[in-house]
């Protein structure tokens, strides 16, 4: 297995894998916005390959606004992390968000954070073996101002 930063000829595969973790979006969608963030310079895509198929990948982005339980700015970010079953439980994702605190750490990050819902125990179990600590619980809610026109 090989992990690798994201290049412009690997954005189809990154989307690609990110419509497995996120399908309520399109590929074109997520292809779209992959660029959109790569453009903007705070976001980095990390690949695994086995044998030139993708088989993972992870984002990572440097927020600088406030994050649950953080004490120093800015701080490195996994927005996203998957791996194919079949490729699960043989260190991808630890090799893959490896290569995300690295990138983080080398652009002045002393902390690394990242969320999941409440509901999802595989991130949670994912994350507390990998050295997080949970920081917060929160419920979000939203409400409409105004009626929708019929």
């Amino acid at each position: 297995m090989m992990i690798q930063q994201a290049e412009w000829a690997d954005l189809i595969d990154v989307a690609r894998l990110a419509c497995l973790l996120w399908p309520e979006h399109t590929l074109d969608e997520l292809l779209e916005e992959c660029a959109e963030e790569l453009l903007r310079g705070n976001t980095e895509y990390f690949l695994a390959k086995e044998k030139e198929e993708a088989i993972g990948f992870a984002a990572c982005s440097l927020r600088q606004d406030y994050v649950e339980g953080a004490e120093t700015s800015p701080v490195g970010y996994l927005e996203g992390i998957y791996v194919i079953e079949g490729q699960r439980g043989k260190g991808v994702a630890r090799g893959l968000l490896k290569a995300a605190e690295t990138w983080a750490a080398e652009r002045g990050c002393q902390e690394f954070a990242s969320d999941c819902e409440l509901d999802n125990r595989e991130s949670i179990a994912f994350h507390n073996a990998a050295g997080f600590r949970e920081a917060n619980r929160i419920v979000c809610f939203t409400k409409r101002l105004r009626k929708e026109k019929e």
